[in-house]
């Protein structure tokens, strides 16, 4: 006997996993600053980094990335291409596009690809990381520019053709949606609404179902265009 306390597992308390993170960019320097970057984050674990779209591809859809970090002007594929492919593929990966192109076709073709998220390249760091959390919990996050081009669009719809019939929502569906507008994810809208992150899940499906969106920024644009709220 060694006098040695026997170990003790604690399998209810288990550490919060990582947010696993891809980096694609074909710029060396790009690449190796945002990896060393995101690698000082405790809650960040980078699980691959790609060179060209097609890696890109690949890497979502055989790892288990939860956020991809993602330029426009890539070799092979384009960055809309990738959203597109893994939009179809059903991948579960979120992508931040990051890149520098600020143009109103670049922005409107990223998110309606798919893009949950839209940075430019020499934002603050405060503001990637919290891009990235944001992101993987659910939200959506469009930097100052692309917000601003995303709301024109909305609003230029609105004046040059009929906008389109508002779908019924319940007064549940619509608090949740509400809440989605904000960029909030499935349990930070239970915090806010006081409900189950599995009501919300619920909630989520049929405002997406009923708005003929397939994911968050969709459904806050058609719900912009048909005046439910107001982004």
């Amino acid at each position: 006997m060694t006098g040695r306390p026997p170990r003790v597992d604690a399998p209810d308390a288990p550490a919060s996993a990582p947010i696993r993170i891809a980096v694609a960019d074909d710029h060396p320097v790009v690449r190796e600053g945002l990896v060393a970057m995101l690698e000082t984050q405790p809650d960040f674990a980078v699980v691959g980094v790609a060179r060209s779209g097609a890696e890109a591809l690949a890497l979502a859809t055989s790892h288990a990335v939860d956020v991809l970090l993602l330029d426009l002007e890539m070799p092979e594929l384009d960055g809309v291409e990738v959203l597109r492919r893994l939009r179809a593929a059903g991948a579960p990966t979120r992508v931040i596009v990051f890149t520098v192109f600020d143009t109103d076709e670049r922005i409107i073709g990223a998110v309606e690809a798919g893009a949950a998220g839209y940075l430019l390249k020499g934002a603050p760091r405060a503001e990637i990381f919290a891009a990235v959390r944001v992101v993987a919990a659910g939200g959506s996050l469009l930097a100052p520019v692309a917000a601003s081009t995303v709301l024109g669009r909305v609003r230029s719809g609105a004046r040059e053709e009929e906008p389109p019939r508002a779908p019924v929502l319940t007064p549940r569906e619509r608090a949740v949606l509400e809440q989605l507008a904000r960029g909030l994810g499935n349990k930070q809208i239970a915090a806010a609404l006081g409900i189950s992150e599995r009501t919300v899940k619920f909630h989520v499906s049929a405002v997406f179902t009923k708005l003929g969106a397939a994911n968050r920024t969709e459904a806050v644009l058609h719900a912009a265009q048909a005046g439910l709220i107001t982004i």
